[in-house]
């Protein structure tokens, strides 16, 4: 295992799911299936999607109210360049984001980056873990951030401290429950310390 080779989304409706995700723009990109396992609240991850430009960002944005989604955080600048927060009508978090400030051009509706963000309780510990699995580190800031390498088109992990991803998020940090995720690898099952399950990737179902 050196990356993540699938991410799962578990919805309690499949067909209106693929339909979202589909109008978002993400049909290839996320795998799915039935589960009704009981969930609430914050479920401890968020997929962000890093583009180009604030026209971009927006674009997605509307894209997914358009296909169903509600707003968590509008989007607007920040110190760090411009982005906002949906939630998908399955309940999954999306962060959408750029770190430029200003158009440079039309929009293009292109994702530079796919990250999925795994909320943690000891980010540090959840490092050791997964670079004992295989994976290598790309980006650290100490103990609240960790980002993994990944194949050129390939979705990329990363670890947060899970009350600052909440916070960066908008949303409150208590949830209770599934994650409603599983995450596919070629090391087999196993579950990191957070609770975040993996499977074989051969197991993952088809998208």
């Amino acid at each position: 295992m050196n990356s993540l080779a699938s991410v799962t989304l578990e919805v309690a409706d499949h067909t209106a799911a693929d339909r979202f995700y589909t109008a978002f723009g993400l049909g290839a990109q996320v795998r799915l299936q039935a589960s009704e396992a009981p969930t609430s609240g914050f479920r401890g991850f968020a997929l962000a999607l890093t583009v180009s430009q604030p026209a971009t960002v927006n674009a997605f944005i509307g894209a997914a109210l358009d296909a169903g989604a509600t707003t968590v955080k509008p989007a607007s600048k920040s110190f760090w360049g411009y982005g906002g927060v949906v939630r998908a009508p399955d309940g999954t978090l999306w962060k959408v984001a750029t770190s430029a400030k200003k158009d440079t051009g039309a929009d293009t509706r292109q994702i530079d980056e796919i990250v999925l963000l795994l909320g943690s309780e000891d980010v540090s510990a959840s490092k050791r873990f997964y670079v004992g699995h295989g994976l290598a580190v790309e980006k650290s800031f100490g103990s609240k951030y960790v980002q993994f390498g990944a194949p050129s088109g390939g979705i990329k992990l990363a670890l947060y401290g899970r009350r600052a991803l909440a916070k960066e998020l908008g949303v409150p940090v208590d949830g209770a429950g599934s994650h409603r995720l599983v995450l596919g690898s070629g090391a087999g099952s196993f579950t990191d310390p957070d609770g975040f399950a993996w499977e074989a990737a051969s197991m993952a179902p088809t998208p």
